[in-house]
């Protein structure tokens, strides 16, 4: 095609002729610049719209595929720290800092599953057969009831038990609406973790969801990797990357092979900082997370047993709704029954067809309403305000329960198993004493001689997984780490005046073993710079570091080869120190020599023998204040309290006496003391024998088991209960336990056992008020359908009743609070059956008692009070309801004969009983066409109240009965 020119003249401007072959030229030079510059800045990092230069996309591929190659183009794991704009001496600085990346990168929290709305506990409520039922009855009564009696009059009997309907109906989905809410509210609580940042270049404690993409973040045995990130430095580094992989083998971290981190993943070994390269949905995890809803509904035992029990009720209470049916037609058709006006209301052929029909839906809604009232479905609701209650007031008291079922078991507790550290002391460790050689070492510090002083700083400068640095206006000393790491670090900086940031930048680290509680000790291996000698440092367990030594410093700072006699003198120095309350930490050293650097395949060694003892530190941890008399109201309960520790046994069974689980006069080899590595060398057998192993179902008892360790994980999974710690205790310590406690303190433990005895109790004092209704209502019910072909009680006034068992009857139940008395009983057994002999014995005077009055005004009321039928049906529904309260006191004390005890300090039970005297009162004076009831004169209010008050000194007499309470 040949080209064509377009030429354009301006006069003013004195434009040449300009082709637009030209145009067309410079346009393709343009595109090809452009898609050049794109595909060459393809292979480099670009920056970003935030100014960041790496994007979010890229970071999360570069995790997510463990690209090696990758990292290396952008510079290593430091390159992406400068590409993201974060010195990882520094970490992030400031809060604009922290808004920036926010902004930037997104925050770390996961997107969840919505949370249920109220509605959806309506439709829930509505899903049940009998309520459809009653619907069915209800429309059917109000559509005949319009034709026969018009709008007006005709609405009365359907609309009320409509009404009733959605009262019940709104009572069960605000009960479950709310137990949802309460789960989710500590679901939160529980997912918002504290993990341990470099800010300004300061470690701090900030929550998981305050992690941004830029951090620096410290891990040690024990933590949740808390966002997907890069290894910057660490040692001995292992992960746990079951959570993403499904497999159960550790994993290692390490610079050269494997720097990629993962959220969700736990670290089992070692410690380390890490980079986070992406937090939140944008994690490999996240889209896993937001996947799994934040609640999770569980059955426990005694949720299950409770339905059982419910089940066999309910099938009683059809037996006799059936019943009831039948005898009602049987009346109904041979012309037995009388209306209002005392007319036969069955005529054969005369009787009109929905008159008929009428009736048969009257005896079918009573029946229903029958079992309505017999089913107890207030016991699933107990359950569930009991746990609720339960739950939120042992949160108040530092006891968050990750696992519905532990409230319960922890009432069966037989044994508890205690770790020392931080349980049954206050984990404020304190240097107390230091010995060099075989002569303590009081205030004169100056005296050590210079060479071992420093030998000493090293040790602890260099060996420690903490941090000792000075505030940033030069005034003290910030320390960050375990309590035993600060302790020593703070000893060191302000005693021993040790510099740790001039010794860490003196020495370069070659190798590194990180403690852990099998081996009891840590230790690494330095190069230091000023002569380029190798100095290999351990710290731990004195009797353990002390097997490794050869030699020591004595008090002149001189070496002395460690002769049997030597050894004796310093393992009778750390059994004094032990048996003193103290913790004792051994410092040791050695030189390393070029020969001995490397071994045959040039790995470096760490070598542990050999070694020159620096000297012996001791650490007092006081007990808690409080905790010996927590001990000793568990063991006043029936529980046996053991204590598991890794510490020196002698150190142990001092603080054990000093708690009171160990008694003064009682023999040292008592096995109330244990070892660690002896409680887990037992067999299943052994463990059993003893009690203190957390063995399911062995010989019948019921074991908790306190930790907070990464190595606790197995047990604290395998115990009937297991209680972590949230103070110092690791997030795998946590994830494997029943109950965290948030104070880390053994009262809070002995706490809990009492919430979970008082839940039980509860719960049988709700289902002796329960089923005394349930009996009483199903023989009233039975006796009055065979003999008058009428029960006394309408299907408004049951479904009342039975809104008074269900809800606000449990509520009021099971709101009480633990008292001492639980505390003196022995631990119920798993097996021991729900309704024991003794709530028998209260349950059945009472309910033959409230049989008997309602049968008595039932045929003889008219007689006795000279009234008509519709007054004499009030005052039995008015007496009936009344029983109920009264009878509400007398289940508030199982076995105690004053029911009136603590009643003042509950008032929510006071609250409630008033709540149901004042809807009675308006059930029956102002509702009298919704209740189908008449009011009452004060006379008759008396009679119905002097009747009720009788459950009183019944209940009284009955548990005077000495024979009863076999």
């Amino acid at each position: 095609m040949p080209e064509t020119t377009v030429t354009t003249v301006s006069s003013d401007l004195g434009c040449l002729d300009v082709p637009l072959t030209i145009h067309k030229k410079r346009w393709r030079s343009a595109f090809v610049t452009i898609y050049c510059s794109r595909a060459f800045q393809s292979f480099f990092p670009s920056v970003s719209d935030n100014g960041f230069k790496l994007d979010q996309k890229t970071l999360t591929q570069l995790v997510k595929d463990k690209s090696l190659d990758q990292l290396q183009e952008f510079g290593g794991v430091e390159g992406v720290a400068s590409a993201l704009k974060t010195d990882t001496a520094l970490g992030v600085c400031g809060d604009a800092d922290v808004a920036h990346r926010l902004e930037a990168f997104g925050s770390n929290t996961y997107k969840t599953e919505a949370t249920k709305r109220f509605f959806h506990f309506v439709w829930e409520a509505c899903q049940d057969l009998t309520i459809f039922i009653l619907i069915g009855c209800a429309v059917l009564s109000l559509a005949f009831g319009i034709v026969e009696h018009g709008l007006r009059e005709g609405w009365s009997d359907g609309g009320s038990i409509f009404l009733a309907v959605i009262l019940v109906i709104s009572v069960s989905a605000i009960s479950n609406y709310r137990q949802h809410r309460e789960f989710d509210k500590l679901s939160k609580v529980g997912s918002n973790l504290q993990i341990e940042a470099v800010r300004n270049g300061e470690r701090q404690q900030i929550s998981i969801f305050e992690i941004v993409v830029g951090d620096v973040i410290c891990l040690k045995n024990g933590d949740q990797v808390p966002a997907d990130g890069l290894l910057l430095e660490g040692y001995s580094l292992e992960v746990d990357e079951s959570s993403m992989t499904g497999e159960s083998d550790h994993v290692e971290i390490n610079q050269s092979q494997n720097p990629f981190l993962f959220s969700g993943t736990k670290v089992v070994e070692g410690y380390a900082q890490m980079l986070v390269t992406s937090v939140g949905m944008n994690t490999t995890w996240g889209e896993m997370m937001s996947q799994i809803s934040s609640y999770a509904s569980e059955q426990t035992h005694l949720q299950a047993r409770i339905h059982g029990l419910a089940s066999s009720i309910g099938i009683v209470g059809l037996l006799v709704a059936l019943s009831n049916l039948i005898v009602s037609k049987i009346y109904y058709f041979t012309g037995n029954t009388k209306d209002r006006h005392g007319k036969k209301e069955f005529n054969g052929s005369r009787t009109k067809v929905n008159r008929i029909i009428m009736a048969v839906v009257g005896m079918v809604g009573t029946a229903v309403t029958i079992v309505v009232a017999a089913i107890p479905e207030g016991l699933p609701v107990a359950m569930t305000i009991t746990f609720c209650y339960a739950m939120k007031r042992m949160m108040a008291e530092k006891a968050m329960v990750r696992k519905l079922s532990a409230c319960e078991i922890m009432g069966s507790a037989t044994t508890i198993c205690t770790d020392k550290t931080g349980t049954l002391t206050m984990n404020q460790m304190k240097v107390a004493k230091f010995w060099i050689g075989e002569k303590p070492v009081e205030e004169a510090y100056s005296s050590i001689s210079s060479r071992h002083l420093s030998l000493i700083q090293e040790g602890v400068a260099m060996n420690t997984t903490g941090c000792a640095s000075r505030h940033i206006s030069g005034s003290g000393f910030e320390f960050s780490g375990s309590p035993t790491e600060k302790a020593i670090l703070s000893w060191a900086s302000l005693e021993l005046h040790m510099d740790m940031e001039r010794l860490k930048n003196n020495s370069v680290i070659q190798d590194v073993e990180a403690f852990n509680s099998h081996r009891k000790r840590s230790g690494i291996l330095i190069k230091r710079k000023i002569d380029n000698t190798m100095q290999v440092h351990w710290k731990g367990a004195a009797e353990v570091i002390l097997a490794m030594c050869t030699s020591y410093h004595n008090a002149s700072g001189d070496i002395k080869d460690m002769d049997d006699d030597a050894k004796k003198i310093l393992e009778h120095i750390i059994q004094g120190m032990a048996a003193s309350s103290l913790r004792c930490i051994a410092l040791a050293h050695k030189e390393v020599y070029a020969e001995e650097q490397v071994d045959p395949e040039h790995k470096t060694l760490l070598k542990d023998n050999g070694l020159t003892l620096l000297g012996l530190v001791g650490l007092k941890d006081p007990c808690r204040p409080g905790v010996k008399k927590a001990v000793e109201d568990c063991q006043h309960a029936g529980v046996n309290i053991k204590m598991i520790t890794g510490d020196n046994i002698f150190t142990a069974k001092s603080i054990a006496t000093e708690c009171g689980i160990l008694k003064p006069e009682e023999d040292k080899t008592s096995d109330a003391v244990i070892e660690g590595v002896q409680f887990r060398s037992y067999t299943p057998e052994e463990s059993a024998e003893s009690r203190q192993y957390p063995c399911h179902g062995k010989k019948g008892h019921v074991v908790a088991v306190t930790g907070d360790g990464t190595n606790d994980a197995p047990a604290l999974k395998e115990a009937d209960v297991g209680l972590s710690m949230g103070m110092q205790g690791t997030e795998v310590a946590k994830d494997s336990s029943d109950i965290v406690i948030m104070d880390d303190d053994f009262a809070s433990v002995a706490t809990v056992l009492m919430w979970g005895r008082c839940v039980y109790n509860n719960i049988q004092k709700f289902i002796q008020f329960q089923l005394t209704v349930n009996v009483a209502a199903l023989v009233i019910n039975f006796v009055a359908a065979v003999s008058a072909s009428k029960v006394p009680l309408t299907a408004v006034q049951l479904l009342w009743v039975n809104l008074i068992m269900d809800t606000l009857g449990a509520l009021a139940l099971a709101t009480d609070k633990p008292t001492k008395e639980l505390m003196e009983n022995p631990p119920v057994r798993r097996t021991e059956p729900l309704i024991t002999n003794i709530m028998w014995r209260n349950l059945l005077p009472q309910a033959m008692y409230q049989i008997a009055v309602v049968l008595t005004l039932r045929f003889r009321g008219n007689t006795i009070f000279g009234v008509d039928d519709q007054v004499q049906d009030t005052l039995i529904f008015n007496t009936f309801v009344l029983c109920q309260v009264f009878n509400e006191f007398n289940a508030r004390k199982l076995e105690k004969k004053n029911v009136f005890k603590g009643l003042l300090t509950n008032k929510i039970f006071l609250g409630i009983i008033a709540l149901i005297i004042v809807l009675q009162l308006v059930m029956v004076e102002l509702l009298n066409k919704y209740a189908d009831t008449e009011r009452l004169n004060w006379g008759q209010w008396g009679v119905c109240l002097g009747i009720a008050a009788i459950s009183w000194p019944l209940g009284w007499v009955v548990k005077c009965l000495p024979y009863l309470n076999a």
